[in-house]
This record gives C-alpha cells, sequence and structure tokens, in this order.
C-alpha cells in the first residue's frame, strides 16, 4: 500500500523490538485498503535488548516524517522520558512532532486507522486518546 501525500506519520516506542513491531503490524493490518499512513516501530535499543533508544525513536520519527507532523505513541515511563527528552532538544525529532497520550495498542490502530483517512495531527492525536475511553465489557 502507498502512503497518501502530506499523512501524518506514527511512531510506535516500546521497551521491546518485537512488541513496537507487532503493533505496527496489528494497527497497519486494521487499518484496511487503501492508502496506509507511514508508520514506523521503535523497540528495544540498538544491540536488541530491552530498553528505549533515542537514536532509534529520532531514525523513525524521520522515516515517517510526510510533513503533516508526527505522532508518537509510547508504552512504559521511561519511553516517555527519552520522547519528552528528544522534543525538549528541538532538533532530533521532526517539526510537529508529538507525543500522544493513549493506550499503546488501542491507541496505535486508532491512530493508523485515521492517519491513513487522511486526518491531520490533531485529528490523530484525538483519536489516539480517545481509546482510553473504549469499554471491554
Amino acid at each position: 500500500m502507498n502512503a497518501p501525500d502530506k499523512a501524518v506519520g506514527i511512531v510506535l516506542v516500546s521497551h521491546s523490538r518485537e512488541v513496537a513491531e507487532s503493533v505496527a503490524r496489528l494497527a497497519a493490518g486494521l487499518a484496511g485498503g487503501g492508502a496506509l499512513a507511514p508508520v514506523a516501530a521503535a523497540g528495544g535499543t540498538e544491540d536488541g535488548g530491552l530498553g528505549t533508544s533515542a537514536e532509534l525513536i529520532s531514525t523513525a520519527a524521520a522515516s515517517v516524517d510526510r510533513g503533516a507532523g508526527v505522532a508518537v505513541l509510547v508504552d512504559l515511563g521511561s519511553a516517555v522520558l527519552t520522547v519528552k527528552s528528544l522534543l525538549a532538544e528541538g532538533d532530533e525529532l521532526p517539526d510537529g512532532t508529538r507525543l500522544v497520550d493513549a493506550p499503546f495498542v488501542e491507541g496505535a490502530v486508532a491512530a493508523v486507522v485515521s492517519a491513513s483517512a487522511g486526518a491531520d495531527l490533531d485529528a490523530v492525536v484525538a483519536a489516539a486518546s480517545e481509546a482510553y475511553g473504549y469499554r471491554k465489557e
């Protein structure tokens, strides 16, 4: 599938490479047919261990940047700190990058689906954040 022009990019940051890649595949698969927004997984450390890597996050964000912003979803607390640190540095992430407060799996699916439908960054962030309200009973 091709990415829509000027689509919001999505970066999924997990402490595990396998988790980040699996959630990225799940979200892309559930986005349905048609154009797919750019999605990148940034999981684990450079040597394949558990943790987060500022370098992997920066590289992933650059790879999905199409000029419409980048939504970054994270799994656990230290990933939040790593992304916040990159945002504070100012030049490590593309302009328009936002850390999204959302559940990792449900938020990733909502973000990818909405970005693939052509939503702007505010709408993608809202869709992912609203996933906190999904009821499972």
